[in-house]
């Protein structure tokens, strides 16, 4: 079977629209975006310039049809392959605004998914209409303070069956997105059956209202120090929050089988995002090794950049067509076949382009850790993507369980 991993005629056009908002409109925006931040004297409300540079962009987006590209097996929308796709979530990871533009934004598209695949009539009326419009924003609530949530078997947050309603009980923690003032739906897994059930069995999904009684945000959790305003990783507590039976999804036990249907493609969409972000961080890093001069030279003429450099082009291109090969694994339709696929480039990704974006890092000097360049805050965020959606030492456990398969 051919393996057709280019940019195709039906991409071609939208490509080159989308290219063309991020670098002469989206990247310059995004830096006067997160400026505002605080600015209210709420670090988690918007301010009115904030809510005026996303409206403008999105209806530039909407007006040239670019828009909930994410739907790539959908009726909805273009109809896009993953591949496909993949090669727009690129474009969109060169600035945290980006992917927003375009409603493409983790967490609300794999929410989104979610609701498409297993929500009912109500669901998608309530929740998946306001999404797709991207007139509310979502959280995703899975990680779990005090048990290694890697082995979502863990998780312990409780959910009990009282008449015609299910009562919470626990915490999450990086609940990301939830402190965004847009957010009002949570999608949430909860523990509802016991250790007499099968290990994948016992965890249930849900849909439920941000708004809903008995929930309370007891702190933003901070990365390296950030808050990450005003998206927000929110730890939150839930004390005797009660939800209709109407909330779940799927079934009771089909947590896991909710989740897998979510985390595939956006990991996919995350490691492309990475891909963006790292030619960012190679394009800053050749243009200041080209302008910059130290001892009577061009920095790029110094030690080892030529090195430095083409070391960077070389693992980019790597990682895209492996990241390129992983989408075309999901497109074929078998999601245990990708599984592995997907494990490699969740390790690959991020570690690549947390390479670029030091060595960029270092060309600038103290400038690159400051708030010039949007550097630091891009190192940040893809070395939190070692830990989201899996951390890397279990996915290249995956990655070995499959290859010693073949000699068992």
């Amino acid at each position: 079977m051919s393996m057709d991993l280019g940019v195709s005629e039906k991409l071609k056009p939208i490509l080159e629209k989308v290219t063309k908002l991020m670098q002469e409109e989206v990247i310059a925006a995004d830096v006067e975006f997160h400026q505002e931040v605080g600015k209210t004297g709420n670090r988690w409300e918007m301010t009115e310039r904030q809510h005026e540079i996303v409206n403008t962009l999105q209806a530039k987006a909407r007006e040239q049809n670019l828009w909930n590209f994410w739907l790539t097996d959908s009726t909805r929308g273009y109809g896009l392959s993953t591949v496909e796709y993949a090669h727009l979530a690129e474009q969109m990871g060169w600035c945290t605004l980006g992917p927003q533009v375009f409603n493409c934004s983790a967490p609300d598209t794999g929410n989104m998914e979610v609701l498409e695949r297993y929500g009912n009539d109500e669901h998608k009326k309530q929740w998946l209409a306001p999404l797709l419009e991207s007139k509310i924003r979502s959280a995703y609530l899975m990680t779990e303070p005090d048990v290694a949530s890697s082995d979502a078997t863990n998780l312990v947050f409780d959910a009990k069956l009282e008449g015609d309603e299910y009562v919470f009980n626990g915490e999450k923690y990086w609940s990301s997105g939830a402190g965004d003032e847009r957010c009002k739906v949570y999608i949430l897994m909860a523990r509802t059956a016991g250790d007499e059930a099968p290990r994948h069995s016992q965890h249930s999904m849900f849909v439920l209202a941000a708004d809903t009684p008995g929930i309370k945000v007891k702190r933003a959790m901070t990365v390296f120090g950030h808050d990450d305003a005003p998206h927000g990783h929110m730890h939150l507590e839930f004390d005797n929050v009660r939800v209709p039976k109407s909330a779940l999804l799927l079934g009771e036990g089909r947590g896991f089988d909710v989740s897998q249907g979510r985390l595939g493609p956006g990991r996919i969409h995350h490691c492309m995002r990475a891909i963006g972000q790292a030619e960012r961080a190679l394009e800053l890093m050749c243009k200041r090794s080209l302008t910059r001069v130290a001892f009577g030279r061009p920095l790029a003429k110094l030690g080892g950049n030529y090195d430095i450099i083409a070391d960077c082009r070389i693992g980019i291109e790597q990682a895209r067509l492996l990241c390129l090969k992983a989408a075309w694994m999901m497109d074929q339709g078998d999601p245990s076949a990708a599984a592995p696929w997907i494990s490699q480039i969740k390790v690959v990704a991020p570690n690549m382009a947390l390479k670029v974006i030091d060595e960029a890092i270092q060309m600038f000097g103290g400038t690159g850790i400051s708030q010039d360049t949007p550097l630091a805050d891009m190192y940040a965020q893809m070395r939190t993507l070692r830990f989201a959606d899996g951390p890397d030492a279990v996915h290249r456990m995956q990655v070995a369980r499959k290859e010693l398969s073949a000699y068992r």
